[in-house]
């Protein structure tokens, strides 16, 4: 790859981070719902668990991770798991969007609900299969590309990277915030089901692609077993 200065490598990250960000997918439907609920900062809470997730990864990218991490059974199982885990939450969303009315103005969540918004972020970000081949492709080229200017290259990539969600995510709960002011309860309520909709047609999704990606592995196992024994 060419070499590049580190401005370059932080802008270019930023830019392609702003475009996975801004595909519709679960980080979306929860900073919608959890804003909506528990105020503006679920927002940089929920990407602060995601940051996480991605700096611990990006770590273990560079202890030698990504010869890893594009196994097929590992995307597949991934899939399965957190398309179970999709439909859990969407579960909980949708009953939430059911029963509770609108919050009151000013209303910002308990720490309680801080941490848990903050647990979700890690949990939708390793339990996301489009997550894990994102960084099993473009992230690990990305690394490798920004440790050519040594080791603050890697940290000129991840800054831009996340700057592109906290930047993104945050406006998208300061409006949701802003708005649910003046939100009818009805209103209210079928954003938070709307969003608990659209990640059950997601965990259905991930599981229906997880189980046959699992399936398939255990049969390329089971036949390469039978072919060894004949042998």
């Amino acid at each position: 790859m060419p070499e590049s200065s580190p401005a370059f490598i932080f802008v270019t990250s930023l830019l392609v981070g702003f475009s996975g960000s801004l595909i519709p997918g679960p980080m979306l439907a929860m900073d919608i719902s959890e804003s909506a609920r528990h105020g503006f900062r679920a927002g940089p809470l929920l990407i602060a668990g995601h940051a996480a997730a991605e700096l611990l990864l990006v770590v273990a990218l560079l202890l030698g991770l990504s010869r890893i991490i594009n196994l097929p059974w590992l995307t597949a199982a991934v899939s399965l798991v957190g398309g179970g885990f999709l439909l859990w939450m969407a579960s909980g969303i949708i009953r939430t969007g059911r029963k509770e009315p609108p919050p009151s103005a000013g209303a910002g969540g308990a720490s309680g609900a801080h941490r848990r918004t903050i647990v979700a972020g890690v949990l939708l970000s390793i339990l996301n299969p489009t997550w894990l081949v994102w960084w099993a492709t473009i992230g690990v080229t990305f690394v490798v590309w920004s440790m050519q200017q040594g080791a603050l290259g890697p940290v000129y990539f991840f800054s831009g990277h996340i700057l592109a969600d906290f930047s993104w995510y945050s406006l998208v709960a300061f409006l949701v915030a802003r708005g649910r002011n003046v939100f009818s309860g009805s209103v209210y309520r079928w954003l938070l089901v709307g969003s608990g909709l659209f990640l059950v047609a997601l965990g259905g999704y991930f599981v229906y692609n997880g189980g046959k990606g699992v399936l398939s592995s255990l049969s390329f196992w089971v036949i390469g077993l039978l072919s060894s024994d004949s042998q």
